[in-house]
């Protein structure tokens, strides 16, 4: 089986673009390289470049800010603002091969998976930092584009002994501009919009979760209460006249009871199990474990507990995969491993069924991966036509909004253990 992620001791090197001088060419000289050419080229596509962008970017402002009277005003510009991102995008990519400034594309927007609908994405695309930082990069570029295209072009039959400095100097000037604006967002906003995104999913699980709650509860054990306060007030009725038919409606009705209790301990259960909270992910997934169709080995080696929300998505994570197993692998045999690494929790649940499992196929497992992203888990699905299928949980130790300290997702994952 191929792992989801490496054993301990692999070694993992993470080697990040060079920010500053990893992508600066050799010092100036007299004479004219291939990094002079590359830069006399870029400054005098400047001009034609910068009047494409100049003209783009103050017609989408004039038409998208003038109309925000009106109902399109804003996708106008959310619209307008897109279309800065590509041109960013091939700024970005021009520098890239001209001048050999190595930027990082920014992130694209998250869509909103929740229930905001249209308008709180409309919102996220008006607002978007990095269209904006293009917006003023292309309006600025149009007079920085007539200088470097005039001198550049006089400096190739006034200045050339002295033009490779000269162009190095409005080159690197270049340079900074790019990397001012027209780099990635920070984290700090790529944290924003993220959790802007997961804010979503929270509010629809929750909304989820409360109308099944009241479903089980009206459907189950409120319209077996209700059968059972009839059948008792019948029971009363006959008691003088017919007590053998009261007694048998008094017989069935302490069926009822039992049905009634046994729902709504499945029900209670369903919100939050108690063994879980007495005893842990151990016992729970033993419990939870016991009432799958085919057998299952669990093993959870934790020295101690998780925060207690991580702890509840653990479990319910397990429970909801368990399902699937009984419902749709045809397995022979199953396994539930739970571990900690760093700060991470993983969670992995293996099957020797037909496999086919995709985060495409069904709403179970996509919901399952919006919860964990919801709190900066990972959901990994490996599951070849034929099977095994593993499924891979990572989770953070400690609930993200009650630690800010906690470590960004994928931390410690060079000593993940791999487990089958």
């Amino acid at each position: 089986m191929t792992e989801p992620f490496p054993h301990p001791g692999t070694p993992t090197t993470a080697v990040p673009a060079p920010a500053g001088g990893g992508d600066r060419p050799p010092p100036a000289r007299f004479a004219y390289d291939v990094h002079t050419w590359k830069e006399i080229a870029h400054l005098l596509a400047n001009l034609p470049v910068s009047l494409v962008g100049f003209v783009y970017t103050v017609t989408m402002l004039f038409t998208g800010v003038g109309l925000t009277v009106t109902v399109v005003g804003f996708p106008l510009l959310a619209l307008g603002l897109t279309g800065s991102r590509v041109l960013g995008r091939l700024e970005r990519a021009r520098a890239r091969k001209l001048l050999g400034v190595r930027v990082e594309e920014p992130s694209r927007l998250p869509l909103l998976r929740g229930s905001g609908g249209f308008w709180p994405q409309l919102w996220m695309a008006v607002k978007d930092p990095v269209g904006w930082r293009t917006v003023l990069y292309e309006l600025i570029r149009l007079p920085w584009g007539v200088l470097t295209f005039a001198v550049t072009l006089t400096g190739l039959f006034v200045l050339w002994p002295v033009l490779p400095f000269v162009v190095r100097g409005l080159a690197n000037a270049d340079r900074a501009m790019v990397r001012g604006l027209l780099s990635p967002s920070d984290e700090l906003e790529r944290r924003i919009a993220e959790l802007e995104s997961d804010r979503g999913v929270v509010v629809d699980t929750a909304a989820a979760d409360l109308r099944r709650i009241e479903r089980d509860l009206h459907d189950g054990a409120q319209a077996r209460l209700v059968n059972l306060a009839m059948g008792l007030g019948l029971a009363k009725e006959k008691l003088l006249e017919d007590p053998d038919a009261a007694a048998s409606m008094v017989e069935e009705a302490h069926g009822e009871v039992k049905l009634a209790l046994q729902e709504l301990r499945d029900l209670a259960r369903g919100i939050h199990p108690a063994v879980l909270t007495d005893r842990g992910l151990d016992a729970a997934l033993s419990s939870v474990s016991s009432r799958c169709t085919v057998p299952v080995k669990v093993t959870v080696d934790l020295d101690e507990r998780p925060a207690a929300a991580i702890e509840g998505i653990a479990y319910f994570t397990v429970s909801e995969l368990l399902q699937n197993v009984s419902k749709h692998s045809r397995a022979r045999s199953a396994a539930v491993d739970v571990w900690r690494s760093d700060s991470r929790l993983f969670i992995q649940v293996w099957d020797d069924g037909r496999g086919g499992a995709s985060l495409d196929r069904g709403t179970g497992m996509r919901g399952l991966a919006d919860r964990l992203g919801a709190v900066d888990g990972m959901f990994v699905v490996e599951s070849p036509e034929g099977g095994p299928t593993t499924v891979t949980a990572e989770l953070p130790w400690r609930d993200r909004s009650l630690d800010p300290a906690g470590d960004s997702p994928g931390a410690g994952r060079a000593s993940v253990r791999g487990r089958r």
